[in-house]
Order: C-alpha cells, then sequence, then structure tokens
C-alpha cells in the first residue's frame, strides 16, 4: 500500500472519516489498527518481525525502568545507613541487571536487522573472496525495518540511560514503533519528540488539517510530477554505461540529485502532511540541503533525523567510551598532540560514516559512499585554517558571487559522491566519473535528450517542476510556506490548491515506463 496508489487514498479517507467520529480517547487505538493493517498490507508474515521488536523493547525498557526506579527509592530510604562502598556495590548491581536487559533487547533487534539485511552482502564476499558456493538467504526485506528498528534502539538506548520515561502501555509503545507514515521511509523519531502528540486527544482542527493536505498534495507533486518522470531518463543513463559517458555522466549525477530529492522530500512531505492531519507532529527531514555552503552543513540540512540518530547513539558515545579515552591518551602522548588528539575523533567518525553507509544498504558502494563522505568532511575540517586565513586577506564570504559558488560546490560534490547510488558498482562509477574529464562530447547532449525515453514535454514539465521547487525553497527562508499563503485571501489559497492538484492530475507520472508506487527510500 504505497502512498501513491488509490488504495492508500482510500485507506487515508477511511481512517481519518473514523478518526474524528470515534471518542477521542480511542483515537490512538485507530491508528494503531490502521498502522497494523497498512503494514499488513505489504506482507501478512512482516507482521512478526515488528511484533518481536516491539514486544522485546518494550518489555526490556519496562524491566530497566523499574530497576532504575527501584533503586532509586531503596537509596533514598537507606542513604544515611549505607557506607560509601555499599552505595557504590549497589548500584553496580543496578547496572549490571539493568546492562543485561538492554543488551538483549538491543543486541536481537540490531541482530534480526543484521541477518535479514546483510547475510546476502556476507555470503556472496565469501563466496568471492574463498570461491566457496554458500547458498544465499532467500528472506524478503520487511517494509522500514532498519527505520522502526532505529527508532525502537533510540528508545531504548534513551530509558537506558535515564533520557525518557519507559511506556507502560504495550498498545502505545506499539503505535510508536508503527506508526503507519512513518513506515515508508521516516523519519527517524525520538520517544519524547512524538508521544506527545502521537497519544494525545484531537479535535478536528480545520487549519491544521487544511495545512496536512496541502503538505500532502505538495509531496505528490514532487514524487509524480517530477521524480517519476526523470527515473526514466537516469535508468535509461545507467543501464548502458558504455554508451553514456562524458557529459552524460554529469547530467546524471545532476538528474539524480534532483530526482532523489524531488522523490525523498516529497515522501516526507506526504508522511508530515498525514500525520498533521492526524493532529500528529512529526520531526522536519530537510531543510533546504542544496542551499549549503559546505558538506558538513548539508549533512545537517539533509535527512536530519537519520544524521542525528548516528551522531548521538553512535558518534558521541564512540568519542567518550572508555577504550577511545584510553586511545586518546595514547594517541597524544606517542604521536604528540596535533595528531593524537584528531586520531580518536576521526576514528569515530569512520566508524559512524560506515554504519551510515551500509544502513543505505548492503552493498560496497554504499560502504564507498560512506566512507567518501568521511573523507570529505575530514579534509574539510583539516582545511579550517586556510579557509579562515583566506577570509582574513580575501573578504569575499558575505558575497553573493562566493556564497553561490559554495553552494555550487557542494552540490556537485556530494551529487558525484551521490552517483554510486545509480551503477551500485564501485569501479564502475570512478570509471564514469573520469570520463567526464576525459572525453568530449557536450554537444551530444541536447539533441540526444528525446533519446532517454522523455519526451520534449515531459522535459519541459521536469525543467517546471524543479525551479518551482526552487521558487518554493526560496520562499522558505521567509518562514513557512503554508503561513506566508495563509496571509493570502481565501480564493487566491483556493486557486492555488485547484492548481497544483490540476497539475499532480495531469501531469504526473502514471502509466507504463513510470513507477508510481516504489519510494527510493523505502529499500532501506
Amino acid at each position: 500500500m504505497y502512498f501513491t496508489s488509490s488504495i492508500f487514498i482510500a485507506f487515508l479517507a477511511v481512517m481519518f472519516a473514523l478518526y474524528y467520529i470515534i471518542p477521542r480517547k480511542a483515537q490512538w487505538v485507530l491508528l494503531l489498527i490502521g498502522s497494523y493493517v497498512f503494514y499488513a498490507w505489504a506482507g501478512l508474515h512482516f507482521l512478526v518481525y515488528v511484533l518481536i521488536t516491539t514486544v522485546t523493547t518494550w518489555y526490556s525498557a519496562v524491566r530497566i525502568s523499574d530497576r532504575q526506579s527501584q533503586h532509586k527509592r531503596w537509596m533514598k530510604v537507606n542513604k544515611d545507613e549505607l557506607t560509601r562502598e555499599e552505595k557504590k556495590a549497589a548500584k553496580a548491581v543496578m547496572k549490571k541487571i539493568t546492562r543485561r536487559w538492554f543488551l538483549f533487547a538491543l543486541l536481537l533487534n540490531l541482530g534480526i536487522l543484521a541477518v535479514i539485511k546483510y547475510t546476502n552482502f556476507m555470503i556472496g564476499n565469501i563466496n568471492s573472496i574463498f570461491g566457496t558456493g554458500l547458498n544465499f538467504w532467500s528472506i524478503a526485506l520487511p517494509m522500514g525495518i532498519s527505520f522502526y528498528t532505529f527508532q525502537s534502539m533510540g528508545y531504548l538506548i534513551d530509558v537506558y540511560h535515564g533520557k525518557a520515561e519507559a511506556q507502560r502501555n504495550l498498545g502505545k509503545f506499539a503505535l510508536f514503533v508503527s506508526f503507519f507514515p512513518q513506515m515508508v521511509q521516516g523519519p527517524i523519531s525520538r520517544y519524547n519528540d512524538l508521544a506527545p502528540s502521537l497519544f494525545g486527544e484531537h479535535k478536528f482542527d480545520s487549519k491544521g488539517i487544511r495545512y496536512g493536505m496541502e503538505r500532502v498534495l505538495w509531496g505528490f507533486f514532487k514524487k509524480l510530477v517530477v521524480a517519476d518522470r526523470l527515473v526514466v531518463g537516469v535508468k535509461a543513463l545507467i543501464s548502458t554505461p558504455e554508451q553514456y559517458t562524458g557529459a552524460w555522466v554529469a547530467l546524471a549525477m545532476f538528474l539524480y540529485a534532483i530526482q532523489l530529492y524531488a522523490d525523498f522530500t516529497g515522501g516526507i512531505d506526504i508522511t508530515i502532511g498525514v500525520a498533521q492531519m492526524f493532529g500528529v507532529k512529526l520531526v522536519e527531514n530537510f531543510d533546504r540541503p542544496f542551499f549549503s555552503k559546505d558538506t558538513a552543513e548539508y549533512w545537517r540540512r539533509w535527512h536530519i533525523s537519520m544524521g542525528s540518530w548516528f551522531r548521538d547513539y553512535i558518534f558521541y558515545p564512540i568519542s567518550v567510551c572508555g577504550w577511545m579515552l584510553k586511545l586518546t591518551t595514547w594517541s597524544r602522548k606517542h604521536l604528540g598532540n596535533v595528531i593524537g588528539k584528531r586520531v580518536p575523533v576521526y576514528l569515530a567518525m569512520a566508524v559512524t560514516w560506515f554504519a551510515t553507509g551500509i544502513w543505505h544498504g548492503a552493498a560496497w558502494n554504499f560502504i564507498v559512499w560512506g566512507m567518501l563522505n568521511c573523507l570529505v568532511l575530514i579534509i574539510s575540517q583539516e582545511l579550517t585554517p586556510f579557509y579562515d586565513w583566506f577570509h582574513s586577506k580575501v573578504h569575499v564570504q558575505d558575497k553573493w558571487g562566493w556564497k553561490l559558488f559554495q553552494i555550487l560546490r557542494t552540490f556537485i560534490l556530494m551529487s558525484s559522491i551521490r552517483i554510486l547510488d545509480c551503477y551500485r558498482n564501485v569501479p564502475l562509477t570512478f570509471h564514469q566519473v573520469g570520463t567526464i574529464f576525459t572525453t568530449a562530447n557536450l554537444g551530444e547532449v541536447f539533441p540526444g535528450l528525446t533519446g532517454l525515453g522523455m519526451s520534449w514535454a515531459d522535459w519541459v514539465i521536469v525543467v517546471i517542476g524543479t525551479l518551482l521547487m526552487l521558487a518554493v525553497s526560496l520562499v522558505q527562508r521567509r518562514g513557512s510556506v503554508r503561513e506566508q499563503l495563509d496571509a493570502k485571501p481565501v480564493a487566491v489559497q483556493a486557486a492555488l490548491f485547484a492548481v497544483l492538484l490540476y497539475v499532480v492530475l495531469i501531469f504526473g507520472a502514471y502509466g507504463i515506463g513510470f513507477d508510481a508506487n516504489q519510494f527510493i527510500y523505502n529499500q532501506f
């Protein structure tokens, strides 16, 4: 049941109608039932994985919270009668018990994800290296398993460290894990952020519902009018790499960047809009990333919930763990302060970006993609003194031309790394990118555009759609676009909504040659 399918529209209409008819105390129950129906539609047997993650994480978190609370109460009653050693021993016992429950749920659920998602990757590499003939794993990847696993494990970690209260109601926690708008491609929500609106009672709010519908329609525009039209041209460019080299590769990099942005942000717009129609507030996942002036800023703006998850639950814990602190001390002593202070930080970055790459997919192209991002960030960090010196000598940092150069530089760099997604073959990708500098065939591109399976009308629609997305991003600099539109006369708002709906219905990429169902990030 994909977001762009007629079945989902019907499902959403029924859910929406029931939601504001039933007693408000039962609204979260309806969302839970609807979420399980939505997920079961992708495969009834996939519910087993969701249920395992839900029950084990919920029970472990409750046991952890109970043991921590029991320890606090016991310490409060007996604090005056206990010696320092006794207090320390009691705390150690509590830590030992809670750590067991924590590791049980963490390793079980990450283990399920690893086995399902990465077994074939490991078998393939073993067969390739040792010439063995091991059989491959024959189980389909459950929809959204990476998203709901990471969301659940984030909750478990927060409970373990006392940053979140354990949810005692199994049904409510099940809803947190499986809330249906998030199941396709996130965002990865934190429990403390999502729980208040997810479990709250919601009145019929015409403004919030209208905002949600507008956001959903804007997401449909990005997905159906731009992304699903571009996918035809991108597939044509990468399916025959020997034919499309040089300038064609540069075009593929540019088109895929636009396609991925329209696809992913379109899906997130639909997700956030649907949630808003039910009164549920989800975190924003993008903040105009193509306006970033460097790679660090880009990754603060792109897939924000994923980046913050890896930062908070992998990078920071690794940076301050015991063995890393020992490595820091050793590095400073044996390698000097300049190098020694960098080794632990960059090692933590490397581990984090390796995990980010393998999270995106069980393939070497994703691993290389992650490590290239890490390398670029490290180089950028090391060049910071040079940038500061340059700006102190040449005062261009406030000039619009320099800012535009930085934006284009970042866009090109990120697009060149992202092309690894397309070819899915590391040597081939580097070869193809290399041909940009060795093959002079720029004159072939414009006359050959219609040979990519897209008519001139398709190209015109893509260009107009891309410019419209750019215009909306520029308007967003002044705040929420919907709030700015809300200040316009009702007739203007209604006309814009009607025009956008007409464009989606008429110019949406439906039919043979187009994929109006699958979102790119659904594979993760």
